[in-house]
């Protein structure tokens, strides 16, 4: 209550995340769009772009933005490397979605890249844009000590490699059909096959914007909380949701008898892990200012309450 001659605290307006997260999306669409134009070889290219360009969420690279605007860089600093990230998350779409992986008609609501190029342009598109992504990182990120780009670098490469991204597709690829199979075994598949990339983002946005070791590691564990529960979800959603809602193949796990969250837990099980990761998640942001904090608070409830 205010009393006589008080003068009333301006309040602060609630966070946007609406806002926010359509601001950075057009951002990085922007980057995106600037960083791959349509060059000879025409061909892969328009393969290249056709994916990167196809619309998404944007999670990753928004999500490197915010880790580096947390710990005091700026959107320009990071964008290279959220690129990059976007990049290699394209590549791994579409070599999962080829006939040897999972065999996809359908991704981001379009027919998959090898459905319109090719398998062969669509495996030599995804291999550009992985090597390109490392190029842009490398010789776009200005304004910070080489040292924080090398190490950048090698964090990216860490966690897509047989260590990160490629070690849970290939476990993921050998479970098909397992049974017996208990949740410690499901968390590897996962810790790697889907939360090293949003690690990756987070780390790399935390490392340029010049986080202490500390506020790294931190955000490292945020972000591989943030990783399984965008699993869990997307578990879920696969099991609950259609595929015209979900703009890819829905139901496509349990056809191939793949080891899910729902099978092994059941879906009120699951949706309590969620819960419970997504506040796991943001308790690794306390002791950070809470408002440069409300995106990534922002984005790990997006993340855990989507609805594709």
């Amino acid at each position: 209550m205010v009393r006589g001659g008080d003068t009333p605290e301006e309040e602060k307006p609630a966070f946007n995340f609406n806002a926010y997260i359509l601001d950075k999306a057009n951002s990085v669409n922007k980057a995106l769009d600037d960083a791959v134009p349509i060059r000879e070889p025409v061909k892969v290219h328009e393969s290249m772009r056709y994916s990167l360009l196809a619309g998404g969420k944007r999670v990753r690279p928004v999500l490197c933005i915010a880790a580096c605007e947390l710990v005091g860089g700026d959107e320009a600093t990071a964008m290279p490397a959220a690129c990059a990230v976007e990049m290699i998350h394209t590549m791994s779409l579409m070599h999962d979605d080829l006939p040897c992986m999972d065999n996809d008609d359908l991704r981001r609501g379009k027919p998959t890249n090898h459905k319109v190029f090719g398998e062969n342009v669509a495996i030599l598109a995804g291999d550009a844009l992985l090597a390109f992504a490392f190029e842009h990182m490398a010789t776009a990120t200005v304004g910070v000590p080489p040292g924080w780009i090398v190490r950048a670098v090698g964090e990216l490469a860490k966690s897509i490699g047989s260590e990160g991204l490629v070690a849970g597709q290939v476990v993921d690829i050998c479970s098909e059909g397992l049974k017996d199979v208990g949740l410690e075994h499901l968390e590897y598949i996962h810790v790697h096959k889907t939360a090293a990339l949003l690690e990756g983002a987070v780390v790399l946005g935390a490392i340029l914007g010049g986080g202490s070791n500390e506020e790294i590691e931190k955000l490292r564990k945020f972000a591989r909380c943030i990783g399984l529960l965008f699993q869990v979800v997307d578990d879920i959603l696969d099991v609950t949701k259609s595929s015209q809602e979900l703009g890819k193949t829905a139901g496509k796990d349990l056809v191939a008898d793949k080891l899910t969250y729902p099978k092994l837990l059941g879906i009120e099980k699951s949706r309590e892990l969620a819960e419970q990761l997504n506040k796991d998640a943001k308790d690794q942001l306390s002791g950070f200012d809470p408002d440069k904090a409300a995106p990534l608070i922002a984005l790990s409830n997006y993340i855990a309450y989507r609805q594709n």
